[in-house]
């Protein structure tokens, strides 16, 4: 599937109140609003024989990011699949009206957590673990791709 910015999911505000509201959205949808730091945290430890790093977005000039995703080799992962990253940024840019900031995200989890006042996996509904597994396995890494001259990567639409 190609890029998508993360705002076009951005949670209503029932699901920023009810966590069984918005555990029960797509999980496109889940993992573009709400949860993408627990998406890019899974994707990298997935993968530990690779040299795969979490990044994050902001509004230039602005503190909080909006927006966590899995980087690898110039490719990103977020609820969109594998895609360049520079795709990323930019329908992220283009449907935000801003330029962005990229963040190398540099702490783990917790602290991330903490600094951007982000949950944890146990103050979901549900443990988001597993069905952050099972959506990086719904998609192929570039690196096991025969080619990677397409564009994006993934094993389902």
């Amino acid at each position: 599937m190609a890029a998508r910015a993360a705002g076009a999911f951005r949670r209503t505000p029932i699901e920023r109140s009810d966590q069984r509201v918005a555990w029960d959205r797509t999980d496109q949808a889940f993992f573009a609003a709400g949860a993408c730091h627990i998406l890019a945290w899974v994707c990298r430890d997935s993968y530990p024989d690779r040299l795969i790093e979490i990044a994050a977005v902001r509004i230039r000039g602005q503190r909080q990011v909006f927006h966590t995703y899995a980087t690898w080799d110039g490719w990103a992962f977020d609820h969109s699949g594998w895609n360049p990253e520079t795709q990323l940024l930019t329908v992220n840019s283009q449907f935000e009206g801003q330029a962005l900031e990229r963040v190398k995200v540099t702490e783990g989890l917790a602290d991330f957590c903490q600094t951007h006042h982000h949950r944890m996996p146990n103050q979901y509904w549900h443990d988001p673990l597993p069905r952050a597994r099972d959506y990086v396995d719904r998609h192929i890494p570039p690196w096991a791709q025969p080619s990677t001259d397409t564009e994006e990567f993934h094993a389902t639409d």
